[in-house]
């Protein structure tokens, strides 16, 4: 499987799209509907109205990554969130392996000043 840095950010867009959008539509996407810029170091994620199908659009210092991958018989769990859902890396591993977001939490980080 394709693997993404630890330090890319990922944005979901939330609404379904026309799979039919290539890269110039989809940039423009990230520029109007996300309000985001399509040339920064993250990773944008788009599905279709099924589920079956998910897009990635990335920039990599002089041209533009499309990456699709398409399900033959299951569907991604699309996580409920706020407008511009942003993941860590990891969570978009999940996400594509059919892991549902909603129900996976980790222990809070805990920051101490002292042992005893």
């Amino acid at each position: 499987m394709f693997r993404f840095d630890e330090e890319l950010k990922v944005y979901l867009h939330r609404e379904a799209i026309d799979f039919r959008v290539g890269l110039n539509g989809l940039a423009i996407l990230v520029e109007q509907a996300l309000g985001l810029d399509p040339f920064a170091k993250a990773v944008y994620v788009f599905r279709n109205r099924r589920r079956d199908r998910v897009k990635i659009l990335a920039w990599d210092r002089n041209g533009f990554w499309l990456l699709m991958k398409r399900l033959e018989q299951d569907r991604f769990i699309w996580p409920d969130a706020a407008s511009v859902p942003k993941l860590t890396v990891e969570e978009l591993h999940w996400l594509l392996d059919g892991i549902d977001l909603a129900v996976v939490r980790k222990h809070p980080e805990r920051l101490y000043a002292r042992v005893a």
